[in-house]
């Protein structure tokens, strides 16, 4: 698909069908979870009708058929974000855990008393609190890396925090409140020239970008799968080999283990040492039908077509009276934040649904930041492949309908 076909996109989401209210659905909250085309539903569908088994674990025909399916969806994650070895991809149930796993698997053995971590203002919790936690068992602390009143981060001032006791940066790749999109190879860069290593928080990032571990040079990259179209439960820890081997399970019992006696235990090879317990393999198989799904839409199509709708919102939100976009860098993704004059954004939220608009209010896990721009929520817009410019026209008429409703 060289030029880009939005109804024949569209027509690949039967959700999209739904009717809300009585109204048509014009669904703008895929930065939360996107749907899902028919390709991941036909492919998690088919897996349990006719393949279902554990995996790893028998040698009868249905257990070798699953195994093969997970394992193929797990090569294809290593082409999708060109891992340079099979072995770096680790299941996780999502972003949270795989920055979970990192922070109490590198972290309890790396960081000492008087260590530092290095964030932006930008994070959403689960790149927060884990290191919170961390902090709290090690007696490291944190550092943030403030950012301006329209969302961009001064490289200047995140380099001005990096000192010989980071031991790491976590930064979003792109900002789930504000769509801002961080300049991830120069921060990595950064963070190794302090001697530091760097996490990426790309589950924002991954349903709009072409996204290429060796070339942004990170050492771990976390994803979602229900942010790309594919199912829920299921995401990837990307990690350096090197790393990932020195690095101590996370959680223990079946599938991780080479030999169990009561005396001690040895641990199985990468990547099975972070896959303690029965995976989730038919969100595996849906992940990587919706990789397919994904590279079928052509990235640089996907993309012109995801910015110009970008754009044109921008300036009709813009146009509205009594309507404050929150967050204006210059290099964004596919969300618009803002609030409204006399509405609260879950009232906002609440009447917009009334018009089949379905939008995201409140603080979007990303309270410091809120808490910076003074705000107590805003209201969010975030667009997939299947989102038009009829939803941004739906999305104007309700707000308007809101302004006649609140006077």
């Amino acid at each position: 698909m060289s030029v880009y076909d939005l109804g024949r996109v569209r027509a690949q989401f039967p959700i999209l069908t739904t009717r809300v209210h009585g109204k048509r659905l014009a669904y703008l909250d895929s930065g939360a979870s996107s749907q899902r085309p028919l390709a991941v539903l036909r492919a998690v569908d088919e897996y349990e009708r006719t393949s279902h088994a554990n995996v790893h674990r028998g040698v009868h025909a249905l257990s070798q058929k699953a195994t093969d399916l997970m394992e193929a969806a797990r090569g294809k994650l290593q082409r999708f974000i060109n891992a340079p070895s099979l072995r770096e991809i680790i299941f996780t149930r999502g972003t949270t855990e795989a920055i979970n796993l990192v922070a109490n698997s590198w972290g309890n053995g790396q960081l000492r008393a008087g260590d530092e971590i290095l964030l932006t203002t930008l994070e959403h919790h689960s790149n927060i609190v884990p290191w919170q936690l961390l902090c709290e068992r090690t007696g490291a602390s944190l550092k943030i890396a403030p950012v301006t009143q329209s969302g961009e981060l001064p490289i200047e001032s995140f380099r001005a925090l990096l000192g010989p006791r980071t031991r790491l940066a976590a930064f979003t790749h792109v900002s789930n409140a504000l769509g801002t999109v961080l300049p991830v190879k120069i921060l990595c860069a950064l963070a190794h020239e302090a001697g530091a290593l760097c996490l990426v928080d790309g589950a924002q990032a991954v349903p709009h970008e072409r996204v290429d571990v060796q070339e942004l040079d990170c050492d771990f990259y976390a994803f979602s799968g229900h942010k790309m179209y594919g199912p829920t439960g299921i995401g990837v820890l990307w990690g350096r080999e090197r790393l990932l081997d020195a690095m101590p399970p996370w959680q223990g019992g079946g599938e991780m283990i080479r030999n169990v006696s009561f005396e001690r235990s040895s641990y199985a090879e990468l990547p099975a040492k972070f896959e303690a317990g029965t995976p989730n393999i038919s969100g595996a198989v849906g992940l990587g039908a919706a990789i397919d799904f994904l590279q079928n839409l052509h990235q640089n199509a996907l993309q012109a077509h995801e910015h110009g709708l970008l754009q044109r919102a921008t300036r009709a939100l813009s146009a509205v009276p009594g309507l404050t976009l929150v967050g204006t860098a210059a290099h964004k993704a596919g969300v618009i934040s803002f609030t409204m004059e006399k509405i609260h954004p879950h009232d906002l939220g609440t009447i917009l649904d009334s018009e089949g608009v379905a939008i995201r209010a409140g603080h979007h896990c990303a309270m410091p930041l809120m808490d910076f721009l003074g705000l107590p929520a805003t209201a969010r817009v975030s667009f997939g492949c299947y989102s038009g410019d009829d939803d941004v026209d739906q999305l104007l008429a309700a707000l308007q309908r809101a302004r006649e409703v609140f006077g």
